[in-house]
């Protein structure tokens, strides 16, 4: 580029101030990801105008926790936008990043999991990982989670999503040589406190290095499982 596209880009750095809000240039330079777009509790215009704004970068943009609303309005601006009602979760990729090698399993106890395990494996995705799904798979039935061994001990990272009393991760860190991501939901009834009960069992597993992450806070997993992914094929 010449001089003066140049300056025009340098002076975005490191972040473009909207007024409302400070948009992140740097973060794919800092992070190997662009800033992620959380949507719940902002005003449509506001995530509409940061969306834009991202996608004047080079990178993926991954928007969470979008209404459909929401949807409605970015796809105004960015026709190839797209939305998983599921997970509700908005990606805009004109160009798609390269997929490493090694896989990430997004594992399920419930059906009523399925949207907080969808937003790990929509960001896992999106940050350039294959990704595979296993559902309903829980302590309930263990042989539902025994008849898929060798999905299981073969994905490079293991993400577990579980409500009630969140068993299910230890189960899976027992079988596996392999990083386990353990989700806690809200799933369950009235003494599983909203997910406190799963939370408190997973931080309490006995199987060793299993690693935890918030209730319902699928995209944390999404993006730690592709972090250790990444670690895996640089090394």
């Amino acid at each position: 580029m010449n001089i003066d596209e140049a300056m025009a880009r340098l002076r975005a750095l490191p972040f473009v101030d909207l007024d409302f809000a400070k948009v992140d240039s740097h973060r794919s330079l800092l992070r190997g990801f662009p800033e992620v777009v959380y949507c719940e509790g902002k005003r449509t215009e506001h995530i509409v105008a940061i969306i834009k704004e991202l996608a004047s970068g080079t990178g993926p943009v991954l928007a969470t926790r979008a209404s459909p609303q929401v949807f409605e309005a970015v796809q105004a601006i960015l026709p190839e936008a797209r939305y998983n009602d599921l997970g509700r979760t908005i990606v805009y990729e004109p160009q798609p990043l390269p997929k490493r090698s090694g896989t990430i399993l997004v594992i399920t106890a419930g059906t009523a999991d399925l949207p907080v395990a969808e937003e790990a494996a929509v960001t896992a995705g999106v940050m350039g990982n294959p990704v595979e799904r296993l559902s309903d798979v829980g302590v309930s039935g263990l042989h539902r989670l025994l008849a898929h061994m060798e999905r299981i001990t073969t994905a490079s990272v293991l993400i577990v999503v579980a409500g009630m009393e969140g068993a299910l991760p230890s189960v899976v860190g027992g079988l596996v040589r392999r990083p386990v991501i353990a989700v806690p939901t809200s799933v369950g009834y009235g003494a599983s406190f909203g997910g406190v009960a799963a939370l408190l069992g997973m931080l309490n597993s006995c199987a060793s290095g299993v690693t935890v992450v918030n209730i319902d806070n699928g995209f944390g997993a999404g993006y730690a499982a592709s972090l250790m992914n990444a670690l895996r094929e640089e090394g």
